[in-house]
């Protein structure tokens, strides 16, 4: 996370003590002294570089040794490859340099199923269901395309051109678009609407630089359409920028209340207030969290938690406390290193024990999920937060607790047939929207997105039908686990239809409409 406070670039210097080794040379038992004073990672590779016995990438092994070494420190501190570091960062900021289109590889070719509004792809004229068949005089399909073969076509310098020959959905006559490539936005903001007459929804999936604005928009739109009350779902938000996380918690909060506070052996406390400049300073708040809510989420719903600003609906979040710093390094990779922990305005640290090693923290979920502790009220009252004494209390007085994630005030179980093995292997493999491709276009067009999310419903026929579609794909799929996840499989495939015709909006209107956490929502609002 970037703190709130001007960010300084700053190096890492490893200065590790040295001492002389003996290198022996064949069978002669030559000593040869190399003195390696000063950085013994780098001495040591640099040996391995130039006299070790096969050919190795010793670019992979250092990152290797460094990765080991931070993970020793916490679970947050971590190396970064230099891919890996631009594809955090490029999400975190809000956007790439490319044309802005969503896909499947189908049958080898590329059929786009999202454009980014008014992106260069979208200005050209690109539309969901379109099949490049060339790119650049080239051909495109059917050349065993991958990933990075399409991000290697589509991305490039700004303004330079592309040229695409392009199938229509719908027509069998080729057409020909020149596109300019230019910034594409990646908006943080998943979906914004209105949930009944008075209560709007904003589903937000990171906190990256441009989530406030983002946030500001949607919900100056909604209180156009009525918004007088809001439902926030930071469900399954991993978290990002700790300065985005206090400038939404702003939005909520009046001037001077404490929003969260940070501090480390290197890092003095630093306070963050809330300003006077919050758009829904007043109106009735939910929150929604899940047990994969962390980091920038927490601080999130903590400060709401803790000024007793919102009621906060779903299960204890991830617990993830600590607060990270980028350190860029020349060749593209980075330090994502651990410089101090945060704790909510009552004074509690959300961040779970990792004294057990990285093993056991990384296992905790699965822990808690074999205990029981996300499946019923009673078994969340077992849940091993409680165990712990709290000394922390709400403004209002009410008991919080710390030492593992923010225990929400309403619980909502998880619902046992939903996130199945299945339903995520098919959405991994990108199956439901193939199939919307190939059996479902004729459908989506005798419908407006209203009267699709009202009143069409994936019968057992269609469901029968898609999986005979998907096992194509998948060979060994159960009847019985078809069975365990038919609801959430039917659902899936009308979302993935509805979003493929209409966007993202009218997804979540569909994933949403049963949404037990989202009716308790809405009761709690009003």
């Amino acid at each position: 996370m970037k703190r709130a406070a001007a960010i300084i670039f700053r190096s890492v210097i490893l200065v590790l003590m040295g001492v002389a080794i003996g290198l022996f040379l064949g069978d002669n038992h030559i000593t040869e002294h190399i003195d390696l004073n000063g950085d013994k990672v780098s001495r040591v590779l640099d040996l391995v570089r130039h006299n070790y016995v096969d050919s190795v990438d010793v670019d992979s092994i250092e990152g290797t040794t460094v990765n080991n070494l931070l993970q020793n420190l916490d679970p947050h501190s971590l190396y970064l490859p230099p891919q890996q570091a631009t594809s955090i960062n490029e999400r975190l900021e809000g956007g790439f340099t490319g044309i802005g289109v969503e896909y499947v590889l189908l049958r080898d070719t590329l059929v786009v199923t999202q454009v980014t509004p008014y992106g260069p792809a979208y200005n050209a004229g690109l539309r969901p269901g379109d099949k490049v068949l060339e790119v650049d005089h080239q051909s495109f399909s059917g050349t065993h395309l991958t990933a990075q073969k399409v991000s290697k076509a589509f991305r490039g310098a700004k303004d330079s051109q592309l040229l695409m020959a392009v199938v229509p959905a719908g027509s069998k006559t080729t057409k020909f678009y020149n596109i300019k490539r230019d910034h594409v936005d990646l908006s943080s903001l998943d979906a914004a609407y209105m949930l009944n007459p008075t209560t709007g929804y904003i589903k937000i999936s990171k906190f990256a630089s441009t989530t406030d604005a983002d946030f500001r928009k949607a919900l100056t739109k909604l209180k156009i359409d009525g918004l007088q009350k809001l439902v926030l779902d930071i469900r399954g938000n991993g978290g990002g920028y700790l300065n985005t996380a206090t400038a939404l918690a702003d939005e909520f909060l009046t001037k001077k209340q404490l929003i969260v506070y940070t501090k480390g052996v290197h890092e003095p406390r630093t306070d963050y207030f809330a300003t006077d400049s919050g758009n829904f300073q007043h109106g009735k708040l939910a929150v929604l969290v899940d047990e994969y809510s962390a980091s920038a989420s927490e601080i999130l719903a903590g400060a709401l938690q803790d000024l007793d600003r919102a009621t906060i609906i779903g299960r204890r979040s991830f617990g993830k406390g600590l607060v990270q710093e980028q350190f860029p390094f020349g060749d593209g990779s980075a330090v994502n290193l651990t410089i101090a922990r945060y704790y909510t305005p009552s004074g509690r640290s959300i961040q779970k024990s990792y004294s057990g090693g990285i093993e056991s923290y990384r296992n905790e979920l699965a822990q808690r999920m074999t205990k029981g502790e996300l499946f019923s009220e009673e078994s969340n009252l077992k849940d091993s937060i409680f165990r712990k004494p709290t000394h922390y209390h709400t403004s209002d007085g009410r008991k919080v607790f710390s030492g593992g994630g923010i225990m929400p005030d309403i619980f909502v179980p998880a619902d046992t047939t939903h996130n199945t093995y299945l339903a995520h292997e098919l959405s991994s493999r990108q199956l439901f929207s193939a199939y919307v491709i190939d059996h479902m276009q004729a459908v989506l067009n005798k419908y407006t997105a209203a009267d699709f999310i009202k009143n069409y419903n994936v019968s057992d026929a269609d469901l029968g039908n898609f999986i005979l579609y998907a096992s194509k794909s998948i060979k060994d799929i159960r009847p019985q686990e078809v069975m365990t996840a038919r609801g959430e499989l039917k659902t899936l495939l009308k979302a993935y239809a509805a979003r493929f015709k209409w966007g993202d909006d009218a997804y979540f209107k569909v994933i949403n409409a049963d949404d037990p956490a989202i009716k308790k929502a809405i009761e709690a609002v009003n």
